[in-house]
């Protein structure tokens, strides 16, 4: 790291000492999409691949859970060490992300690069003048601006309407896993039963239940997560976006989530199934481990997450090993009767994609940093950084990009995996597009036996189940803002009606109560400025987008 005092007015200096204290309360510190940085590179003719000397510098994942591994220790960034002279150095959060990150703004030193989440927290930094922008480097390297688009570039434009921020699994096509996973075991003993509506899955459920005590019905996930994707399946283009970012758009503006009928009808549906026992019963309480464990075992009859494939895969392949006619498989997203199938969306994507990477002024040559990234970013770097060096599991690349995969890609799967899992956290620039294509590419030439489970599910189901939700990207306000602790405060409201709505309401009508009094209670937390707020910020998407 550099030390950057030197360059920093006395203003800056004051405003550094605030930061500090706003981050410590409001930085991204846990990541809502968990370690998934593969949740989803630089091109081939013409691109710059940032050969012009050695370059060292230093990396920040802030978040709680991000460890980097070892920069040179597997196959691809030991390929690039000797290759392109680039050595990544980790700076470790220490399991506390917002301290961390407060400690290095204090102390005047901050890392060379931070992969964080867009939004607030960049902003702050950026207004300090901590952060470098990108604007004079996109022509020079135009594997970004060429694999991104300038309508993904402009979203993460900031107030100046200068580029700072390098994003993570962009894209410019639906991706995403979200939806019902069903264990085919017995869904095929049970008869195979049509599983499309909410009645239908209301019956199965009832089903499972009495022919397989020992078995979770429908799983939902750490925290219930997965109750929020089936209140998906009560409204047409209503994906669980709105409850995330807690208000629902009509006519211009967001309204209250506690209000919904949507909403309300989906969690009154969740609550019957927690009352008959036929979702987990301690979904507000179980470790994530403990899904895995259930998933992998065989354990549940559905599954509905925002990645559930995650663990379906694993547990796929477990279970289809021990007995063909076991393992998984995918249906399309449920829906309440009277709705259009199709348009039914459990799931989301984002033109900006996961996270994004800033290059702060502590870096001592900030163009070579982004030229390297840019160079990641592209078909080689995003090769390499997924299957490894040339020569292995992919020789050459077609005209359009994608690797040439060799035999040993599909006859030697142990040793494939244990590559790709070896780099899934120096994914910091996934270029989602050109990965995704290329592996469904090569996917489409094999028989149906031998191809990748996930990317059939993904091909046939997911990717046509997800919303496009660029437009509500970006709305959280500064954690420090009169907003930003009506935020706060909203969301402790939301998540104890939650827990309390599914598991203590003895009917309907109890439901609607729970969410009478946290509207009431968001009321006067501030609920109002906040959808006003994000009204704001969304509608400014919007005239972006268009």
């Amino acid at each position: 790291m550099k030390h950057w005092k030197h360059w920093i007015t006395t203003k800056r200096l004051m405003f550094t000492a605030i930061l500090a204290a706003v981050l410590a309360l409001t930085a991204c510190s846990s990541g809502g999409a968990g370690n998934k940085a593969n949740e989803g590179a630089p091109q081939g003719g013409g691109e710059a691949t940032g050969e012009a000397g050695p370059l060292t510098f230093t990396f920040y994942g802030h978040y709680d859970w991000y460890t980097m591994p070892n920069w040179g220790e597997d196959l691809s960034t030991k390929w690039i060490q000797e290759n392109k002279q680039v050595t990544v150095e980790p700076i470790s959060s220490g399991g506390n992300a917002k301290q961390k990150l407060s400690t290095m703004i204090v102390s005047g030193e901050l890392p060379d690069v931070i992969w964080m989440e867009r939004g607030a927290d960049v902003e702050k930094l950026r207004s300090a003048g901590m952060l470098v922008p990108f604007d004079d480097y996109l022509e020079k390297y135009p594997n970004l601006k060429k694999w991104a688009g300038d309508s993904t570039l402009d979203m993460l434009r900031s107030p100046d309407g200068k580029l700072y921020q390098f994003p993570n699994w962009y894209t410019t096509q639906p991706n995403g896993n979200a939806g019902y996973l069903v264990n085919k075991k017995i869904y095929n003993e049970l008869g195979a039963p049509s599983l499309e509506t909410t009645d239908d899955l209301y019956a199965y459920l009832k089903q499972v239940k009495a022919s397989y005590p020992n078995v979770v019905p429908l799983e939902v996930g750490q925290g219930g997560a997965g109750i929020e994707i089936l209140t998906t399946a009560f409204g047409e283009n209503y994906p669980a976006t709105f409850t995330a970012m807690k208000g629902v758009p009509s006519e211009n503006q967001l309204n209250s989530l506690f209000t919904d009928p949507v909403f309300r009808e989906g969690i009154a549906y969740a609550n019957k199934l927690y009352r008959e026992g036929l979702i987990s019963q301690d979904a507000f309480t179980q470790k994530l481990e403990q899904v895995e464990q259930k998933v992998r075992n065989g354990q549940v009859a559905m599954y509905v997450a925002s990645s559930p494939t995650e663990f379906g895969a694993i547990g796929n392949a477990l279970l289809s090993a021990e007995d063909p006619e076991a393992g998984y498989i995918m249906v399309w997203p449920i829906h309440k009767a009277g709705l259009d199938k199709n348009k039914i969306y459990p799931g989301d994507y984002k033109q900006q994609g996961w996270n994004v990477n800033v290059i702060t002024r502590s870096a001592k040559d900030p163009e070579a940093i982004f030229a390297f990234l840019d160079w990641m970013t592209g078909s080689e770097g995003q090769r390499i950084i997924m299957w490894g060096p040339e020569g292995l599991y992919w020789e050459g690349a077609d005209e359009e990009e994608a690797p040439l995969f060799t035999e040993k890609f599909t006859s030697d799967t142990k040793g494939r995996d244990e590559l790709m899992n070896a780099t899934v956290n120096f994914q910091w620039v996934g270029n989602t597009v050109y990965v995704d294509n290329s592996k469904m590419k090569f996917e489409s030439t094999l028989p149906p036996e031998k191809q990748n489970w996930e990317s059939r599910w993904q091909s046939e189901i997911t990717w046509k189940t997800q919303y496009n939700t660029t437009e509500f990207t970006n709305l959280d306000p500064a954690g420090d803002s009169e907003e930003g602790i009506a935020a706060q405060s909203v969301l402790d409201i939301y998540t104890k009606a939650l827990a309390s709505a599914v598991m203590n309401a003895k009917s309907e009508a109890d439901v609607a109560s729970t969410f009478d009094k946290a509207e009431a209670d968001a009321q006067k937390a501030g609920y109002a400025k906040l959808l006003k707020y994000k009204t704001e910020r969304w509608q400014e998407n919007l005239s972006k987008l268009k």
